[in-house]
């Protein structure tokens, strides 16, 4: 009861930065909730520092709302991915979805390579950048167990250049004459986060922001064999180098199996229609949540202690990112 106690006001503060940040940023859609959420997490965090004993009271919630919720968050999302209903969409736009992964991969080990990033920073801000944003890292974040501050910096990063490409992709694709179809899959397989997609897509036309959400759910799917692969590697990404190795039976971490096992429920067409909403909801307020406690973490001496480097690679792979799509698509035919 007394270790419950300890972390309710982490918790709920948690919370309380979470519920802010929603409204907020669901009413501008080019910063996104998960931004503002990471945001009032910073300014908490500054006013928490100052006080050491209000640190001793919220860090211990702060901690399991990093670390137990992410799990639950990834879960919630697998029941709005049915794996039958984007078959079509994945099909047609296979191609470019798995080349655009390869390639950004590639690139994040060269130019990781290349700017000396640490391992465990580079390995979050390739997998935010490559796949679904927050909701990559989050996951990465669940295996990995990292060093809370890169994980603080990995999402800043990739929400700097989220923001970035809600303002540039649309005037861009209308220089280029995109179809609706054709900016959706631009947008779906290079921008990081569903939020900066389909705030994307909604600027562009409603025909864009539709088949971009369908291509986004897609690309989320590579979060499965994402997870499967961080976990089977830990040991080689990782500064704990005392971990002991995983077995095979355990390479599998149990959010990802009911992750796939939410996805095929939400396929059978087992779960109420009328629950996908509250559900697709739940599953967003939860990122915020774990966002706004991460962010609290979040220090800028830490930052300046960094360096711009991991800025510097995420910003490089969101260009690689979005030309290699782009040209994959002129490549198949989409353009």
């Amino acid at each position: 009861m007394n270790r419950a106690r300890t972390l309710v006001p982490g918790l709920v503060l948690a919370a309380l930065l979470a519920g802010l940040a929603t409204p907020f940023g669901t009413a501008l859609p080019m910063v996104g909730v998960p931004v503002v959420a990471l945001g009032a997490g910073a300014v908490a965090g500054m006013a928490l520092r100052r006080n050491p004993v209000a640190s001793t009271v919220f860090d211990p919630g702060l901690d399991i709302a990093r670390q137990r919720l992410l799990g639950v968050a990834i879960v919630l999302l697998g029941l709005g991915l049915p794996l039958g209903s984007v078959m079509a969409v994945g099909r047609e736009t296979a191609v470019v979805l798995l080349a655009t992964l390869l390639i950004g991969g590639v690139a994040a080990f060269i130019v990781g390579r290349m700017l000396a990033v640490d391992r465990e920073s580079a390995t979050l801000i390739a997998v935010g950048t490559t796949i679904c944003g927050a909701s990559a890292i989050a996951a990465a974040t669940a295996v990995l167990r990292p060093d809370k501050q890169r994980v603080a910096y990995a999402l800043g990063t990739i929400f700097i250049f989220n923001v970035t490409a809600v303002l540039v992709y649309p005037p861009l694709g209308r220089a280029l004459g995109l179809s609706q179809e054709a900016f959706g899959l631009w947008a779906g397989t290079a921008i990081n986060d569903t939020s900066s997609v389909l705030a994307a897509g909604v600027i562009f036309g409603a025909g864009a922001a539709q088949f971009a959400v369908i291509v986004k759910m897609v690309r989320s799917l590579a979060i499965i064999p994402l997870c499967i692969g961080l976990h089977l590697g830990r040991r080689h990404i990782t500064e704990d180098r005392d971990t002991p190795e995983a077995s095979l039976r355990r390479a599998v971490p149990l959010f990802v199996i009911l992750f796939v096992a939410a996805s095929v429920l939400a396929g059978l067409d087992i779960i109420p229609s009328a629950m996908t909403a509250p559900l697709a909801a739940t599953s967003s307020w939860l990122i915020a949540v774990v966002l706004a406690a991460i962010g609290t973490s979040l220090s800028l001496a830490r930052l300046r202690t960094a360096g711009v480097r991991p800025l510097i690679l995420g910003g490089v792979l969101g260009a690689i990112l979005g030309s290699s799509s782009l040209a994959m698509m002129y490549l198949t035919g989409w353009c």
